[in-house]
């Protein structure tokens, strides 16, 4: 009696099989979140499929993915980091997307902006949709700019330094006109995208710090240090940046999207109409900046590859993107979704649009990541001044190389083959 009643039991607690295809989607942080609330609506246009969705913490995604797939138990479709994708597919992992990109009516490349639909596309294959763009701009406080003579921000690099420096003309003597935390290596990273020589040379097997352009941009971050128009401070060593934003602390950063709604939010009522967004200047005119974001993949293992692109499709639609970004407040990859008022009307986006008009990925290798963070670790030496510009690159470009031992080898033992 008893092993019936438990048998009674298990079967109650047990989901019932209602014939439809079930698609696994991972997807990460405040995206696994808010992505659930759209997929009662994937399902109502789709009723042969199910979608089951796990939320995972950013902190832990990178290392469950590779789990997975050593155990052949990778996701259907999943959410991937920029620096994410060319890892997983040297390791194999990918589905490339080609085939299904063809003959889809709802997924348009010309569509995307073009630095965030160049970092899926390795060897010639795409290997994951944009679901949403990231890049880097200038907020600024506009009241201060305006004070030293400048009602916009220039578009090169000479004018913007002189345009920082007639702001720390008027500023305190412990306020600055840049705030750029030296133990964060996305600043650095912007300025050397905006140069013509690539960051990694061979095709992509040794650094190439010790190139003209890296050089340059280098040089143009370090001398805003020594020229003492920004702090040698980390973000941990200030209360935080809308507090020191809002005392006139420093008059620009550099940051992402997500800030748009912060600022609005804590910066005080008096304030709010003193800042303004702005594209990232260049050596000669407007500059390149940082392509990042998220992307939507599907695995190789899967077994449900056109319900897992049914899926894309649907969130790759602009009107769902628009919903997505009100949600998330995550910017659109697509053109076609800023024609919308949310965002064509926002002053605050509209130096994000320009900006994702001219956006770099970083090196696609899987050792990206690494890298990026020994720019960060040696830089932070050179600004402090341990080691001088010259001993920083040469620095870089040795520690790149020894990163890249493995790929080095590993190229050269396909070539024989």
């Amino acid at each position: 009696m008893k092993w019936l009643l438990l048998l009674l039991l298990l079967a109650g607690c047990a989901k019932a099989d209602d014939g439809r295809e079930t698609v696994r989607f991972w997807a990460m942080g405040r995206e696994g979140e808010v992505v659930a609330e759209l997929i009662p609506e994937f399902e109502r246009l789709n009723p042969g499929i199910k979608v089951e969705l796990q939320q995972i913490p950013w902190s832990a995604a990178h290392e469950k993915l590779l789990t997975a797939f050593a155990g052949r138990v990778t996701p259907d479709i999943a959410q991937l980091g920029s620096s994410w994708v060319p890892e997983l597919v040297a390791l194999g992992a990918l589905e490339p997307l080609d085939g299904l990109l063809k003959q889809s009516l709802a997924v348009t490349p010309q569509d995307y902006f073009p630095g965030g639909w160049s970092g899926n596309v390795i060897g010639g294959r795409t290997w994951g949709i944009p679901w949403y763009a990231d890049t880097r701009i200038l907020f600024y406080r506009r009241d201060l700019l305006s004070a030293a003579g400048y009602d916009t921000v220039p578009s090169d690099w000479p004018g913007w330094v002189k345009a920082m420096r007639a702001v720390k003309a008027r500023a305190a003597p412990r306020d600055y006109a840049i705030f750029l935390p030296i133990n964060e290596y996305e600043p650095l990273l912007a300025l050397a995208l905006q140069q013509p020589e690539p960051l990694l040379r061979g095709d992509g097997r040794f650094g190439n710090f010790r190139s003209t352009g890296f050089v340059r941009a280098s040089d143009f971050y370090l001398d805003l240090f020594r020229q003492g128009l920004a702090p040698r401070a980390t973000n941990t060593q200030i209360s935080n940046i809308y507090d020191e934003f809002a005392k006139g602390h420093f008059a620009f950063v550099i940051t992402g999207p997500w800030n748009i709604g912060e600022f609005k939010r804590r910066l005080p009522a008096d304030r709010q109409d003193d800042w303004m967004t702005a594209p990232l200047p260049g050596p000669t005119g407007p500059g390149l900046s940082i392509a990042g974001g998220s992307s939507l993949a599907v695995f190789a293992q899967s077994e449900r590859k056109a319900a897992a692109w049914k899926l894309i499709e649907f969130l790759s639609q602009p009107k769902v993107q628009l919903r997505f970004f009100e949600l998330t407040g995550d910017l659109p990859p697509r053109r076609s979704a800023w024609d919308a008022a949310v965002l064509a009307g926002d002053p605050y986006a509209k130096a994000f649009r320009e900006q994702l008009e001219r956006t770099r990925p970083p090196p696609a290798v899987p050792e990206w990541e690494r890298i990026g963070q020994q720019m960060r670790t040696v830089s932070e030496r050179a600004v402090a001044g341990q080691v001088t510009a010259a001993k920083f690159r040469a620095t870089l470009d040795a520690d790149t190389d020894d990163i890249l031992e493995k790929r080095r080898w590993k190229m050269a033992r396909e070539a024989r083959q």
